[in-house]
């Protein structure tokens, strides 16, 4: 459902757009937000597809993102704001462990990264430095690309003594894959998963052999195993 909010208020304030499947927490963020002298909600949207026409009509000074929409998934639709709308930074505010997601969301074209669990002002402070053209993340994910560019890494990269059941080997995951890799973790077969991102049973397919080979699994029973098991024990990742 629909949902837009555009107060009459002075030019000096900033413009979010706030885009997350969660009414009740979306207008609870809404109404916290407001009540920031210098920001104000111009729009709410539901889905990907609602988030790229209120952008383009609304023109927010910033977009928040959720990771987690039904019908879609937050890493590419930054992907398409960041081709359709270069000049509009997006912060990213999921419940997805910024260990696996923060960079994956950076890479798509987020200028921040904070998580639901973080208090109301490390909220407030990611969007100041985001609006002031900086790129925000928690210290430790700061302190882990440091160490990746010390080391020369892509950040990819896994140890070779490092065992398939390791989240490390979920990062050898493309995107794509990692969304294929979720929904499978959510007990969806070939074509549900096709038919909610929107992809032939063949794309699906071909996206569920790489995972395998990436993760070391010898079939599609051991697949959805390791999915479920992943899906369980990783926060954010139970409801998308």
């Amino acid at each position: 459902m629909r949902s837009s909010v555009e107060p009459s208020v002075a030019q000096d304030k900033k413009r979010l757009l706030l885009v997350d499947d969660h009414p009740i927490l979306r207008h609870g963020l809404a109404s916290a937000l407001n009540g920031q002298v210098h920001l104000c909600v111009c729009g709410e949207a539901n889905d990907s597809a609602e988030a790229l026409s209120m952008v383009a009509r609304l023109e927010p000074d910033l977009t928040l993102v959720d990771l987690s929409l039904r019908g879609g998934d937050g890493i590419e639709l930054l992907k398409d704001l960041r081709v359709r709308h270069p000049k509009m930074p997006t912060l990213v505010l999921s419940m997805h462990d910024e260990a696996l997601y923060a960079e994956r969301a950076l890479r798509a074209g987020a200028r921040g990264y904070v998580m639901k669990q973080e208090k109301f002002d490390r909220l407030l402070l990611a969007i100041s430095r985001v609006l002031a053209g900086m790129i925000y993340v928690s210290d430790q994910v700061a302190a882990h690309a440091v160490q990746r560019m010390a080391g020369g890494g892509s950040g990819l990269a896994v140890p070779e003594s490092a065992p398939p059941s390791t989240d490390a080997y979920v990062e050898r995951l493309t995107d794509r894959e990692l969304q294929v890799f979720r929904l499978i973790g959510r007990g969806l077969g070939t074509r549900l998963i096709a038919d909610n991102l929107h992809l032939s049973r063949k794309t699906i397919e071909s996206h569920r052999e790489h995972i395998k080979s990436k993760l070391g699994l010898r079939d599609g029973s051991e697949l959805v195993q390791r999915a479920i098991q992943w899906s369980r024990n990783t926060p954010g990742d139970v409801d998308l």
